[in-house]
C-alpha cells in the first residue's frame, strides 16, 4: 500500500431545491389559493474519522466530491426531498486546511468524529409562504440557495505511541520489522524508508503502536532530504525512540544532530519523553560498543540501551521500557 499523507480535494455541497409557484385546482373549489411547496435542502459533505485507515491514498484518484441537491417543491404543499449527505472517511489524525494551506479548519483526532466541511444550500420557499390577508394569490416563490463549494487540503499526522527517530540507515526499519508484523523495506543504504510505516508490538499483554519515519539529516526542518514533511508525524507520538548507529565515528554528534532538528522544527518535539538506543550492536566489537555507550552516557547523564535487530539482543528490554513510558505518559495525560 502506498502511503500518502497530503492531498487536495474539491468539495461541492448540494444546492437547495427551488420553491414552487402553484395554486389549488379542484372541482367545486372556486378559490383554491396557493399551494406551492418548499424545495428540499442540499446535502452536506461530512468528514468522518476512521481508525481503520492510516493513509490518504483513496484520494489519489478520486479528488472531486459532490453531494446531492435538493428536489424542487411541488403543488399540494409538497416539500421537495432533501439531498443525501455525503460522508467521506479519513484517517484519524487528519487535519483540514483551507485552499491556501495556511488556515486550519479542523483536526480530526477521534474515531467516528464527524465534521461538516461543506454545508448544503437551503431550499427555496413556495408561494404558500407569501400568502397574506392582502395578497391571497401570490405568484412569488424563491430559488434554493447554492451549496458551499471549495478546495481543501487534507494533511495526515500519524497517531502512534512511539516514533522511531535517527539518521538515515540507523536501523529503524529493521527494529520495526523485528518487533511487529510490519514489513518495511530494508537495505544497507540511506533513505531506504521513503514513507512512514506503522507497526504494532505486543509484549506482556500490552500493545504499542510504533511509527518508522524516514531518516533525518542536517537542516531537515528546512525541508532538506525528506525534510519537515515527515517531522509533523512526530508531533502525534507520545514517546521518541532515538536510534543511533553503533558504527558512526562521533556518536555524540550523531545524537545532537537529530535533537537539533527537533528543536529547530519546534512544536515542543524536543520536550517529549525519549528512549536512546545504540543500534546494530552486532557490527562492532564489544569493547568499542561499551566505550561509545559510556561516552554517550557521560555526555547525557542518563542510561543508554543497546540492541541488535539481527541477533535480537536488547529488543525485549527496550519494548518493556517503552511500555513503562507509555503508562507514565497516559497517566500524565
Amino acid at each position: 500500500m502506498h502511503f500518502i499523507d497530503e492531498v487536495k480535494i474539491y468539495l461541492k455541497a448540494g444546492d437547495g431545491g427551488n420553491g414552487c409557484t402553484s395554486f389549488r385546482r379542484e372541482k367545486f373549489i372556486e378559490f383554491g389559493g396557493p399551494d406551492g411547496g418548499n424545495g428540499g435542502r442540499g446535502g452536506d459533505i461530512i468528514l468522518r474519522g476512521c481508525s481503520n485507515l492510516n493513509t490518504l491514498i483513496d484520494f489519489r484518484y478520486l479528488q472531486h466530491f459532490k453531494a446531492e441537491s435538493g428536489i424542487a417543491g411541488s403543488g399540494r404543499c409538497r416539500t421537495g426531498e432533501s439531498g443525501k449527505d455525503m460522508y467521506i472517511d479519513v484517517p484519524v489524525g487528519t487535519q483540514v486546511f483551507t485552499e491556501n494551506g495556511d488556515i486550519l479548519i479542523v483536526d480530526i483526532v477521534t474515531n467516528n468524529q464527524e465534521v461538516i466541511v461543506a454545508k448544503g444550500g437551503k431550499g427555496g420557499a413556495g408561494n404558500i409562504n407569501f400568502k397574506t390577508s392582502v395578497n391571497r394569490a401570490p405568484r412569488r416563490s424563491t430559488e434554493g440557495s447554492i451549496g458551499d463549494e471549495s478546495w481543501i487540503w487534507l494533511k495526515l499526522k500519524l497517531l502512534s505511541d512511539v516514533g522511531l527517530l535517527g539518521l538515515p540507515n540507523a536501523g529503524k526499519s529493521t527494529f520495526l520489522s523485528v518487533v511487529s508484523g510490519a514489513h518495511p523495506k530494508i537495505a544497507n543504504y540511506p533513505f531506504t524508508t521513503l514513507k512512514p510505516q506503522l507497526g504494532v508490538a505486543r509484549i506482556c499483554d500490552e500493545e504499542i503502536v510504533i511509527a518508522d519515519l524516514p531518516g533525518l539529516i542536517k537542516d531537515a526542518h528546512k525541508g532538506h532530504g525528506l525534510g519537515d514533511r515527515f517531522l509533523r508525524h512526530v508531533e502525534r507520538c507520545k514517546i521518541l525512540l532515538h536510534l543511533i548507529d553503533s558504527s558512526v565515528d562521533d556518536i555524540v554528534s550523531a545524537y545532537y544532530l537529530v535533537r537539533n532538528e527537533l528543536h529547530q522544527y519546534g512544536k515542543n518535539l524536543e520536550d517529549k519523553d525519549e528512549v536512546i538506543v545504540i543500534s546494530k550492536s552486532d557490527i562492532v566489537s564489544s569493547n568499542e560498543l561499551e566505550e561509545k555507550k559510556n561516552i554517550l552516557q557521560k555526555e547525557l547523564m542518563r542510561p543508554i540501551s543497546t540492541c541488535s535487530g539481527f541477533t535480537r539482543d536488547g529488543i525485549q528490554e527496550i519494548l518493556q521500557e517503552l511500555i513503562m513510558y507509555k503508562k507514565l505518559v497516559n497517566c500524565s495525560w
